[in-house]
């Protein structure tokens, strides 16, 4: 988002885009209702809205170790011992990467229930905690802290890593979609929507300390966690490596009956 956010491009964009901030489940429902046009949304929501059309070439993704998507396992036998899983309820998409290593991998059936992003209170409901974006880098920062509060050792499981050393592909969990119907109506060409994102995205790759700096004011997370974060943890670009875990995460989706279609990837 760095182009957005920043001058001497956000002025431009500005007279291109009316920007939303939502969390992950939200951008995928407005593009699914029509409320939006573009969204960054989990990859999940292709396959229940297949007609979205993917901007080529911009991803959220990990190609091992993510840090903030997180199992938080409680019970002492680790995972083999789970019953339960609490899933933060914001990504369907991380979700399903949990049942998919649980039913393929893993091969355990728990139960699933939603909550909200609260890791003590998720414990207090079930074996295993899902925590996903500022939530599982906070339980990171806080794990020592908390053994030396409580005694209590737990088991933090990364899913991307987990997803990585059984399948050795890369772990997706974003990419922007179009409503082709949308963009096709408006006055700005589809070249000209891939070019902005692109830019904008590469623009950011070169301004990740600028954005250390800024993002340790808004989270309680070390600025160095963030700096590494964001240049070590996430890789950015949809290449070839990306569409291989992909195929993959759709079709073990589909067969673990957490998705209801495997979608196939359309471009803008």
């Amino acid at each position: 988002m760095w182009s957005f956010d920043h001058e001497p491009d956000r002025s431009r964009l500005a007279q291109r885009y009316l920007l939303s901030s939502d969390t992950p489940a939200e951008c995928a429902a407005k593009l699914a209702s029509g409320a939006a046009d573009i969204g960054l949304v989990p990859v999940s929501a292709l396959a229940f809205t297949p007609s979205l059309a993917v901007i080529p070439g911009c991803t959220i993704a990990s190609r091992d170790h993510v840090r903030s998507i997180l199992l938080v396992v409680r019970h002492p036998d680790g995972i083999d011992g789970v019953g339960r899983v609490a899933l933060d309820s914001s990504s369907r998409t991380s979700a399903t990467y949990t049942r998919i290593l649980f039913s393929r991998f893993w091969q355990i059936q728990p139960s699933f229930i939603e909550h909200a992003p609260d890791l003590e209170a998720m414990l207090q409901v079930a074996d295993a905690a899902l925590l996903i974006g500022d939530p599982a880098l906070l339980a990171l920062e806080d794990r020592q802290a908390r053994e030396h509060r409580t005694g209590e050792k737990l088991h933090y499981l990364d899913l991307a890593h987990e997803w990585h050393e059984f399948t050795d592909t890369v772990w997706v969990s974003a990419f922007w979609v179009a409503r082709p119907d949308s963009i096709a109506s408006s006055s700005i060409p589809a070249s000209q929507i891939i070019q902005d994102f692109q830019r904008s995205r590469d623009a950011g790759l070169t301004h990740i300390d600028i954005l250390a700096d800024e993002w340790s004011t808004r989270i309680a997370v070390p600025r160095a966690t963030i700096h590494t974060y964001l240049s070590d943890n996430i890789w950015y670009v949809l290449d070839e490596p990306c569409f291989a875990g992909l195929e993959l995460f759709y079709r073990y989706g589909v067969e673990c009956g957490a998705l209801p279609l495997a979608p196939r990837v359309n471009f803008l």
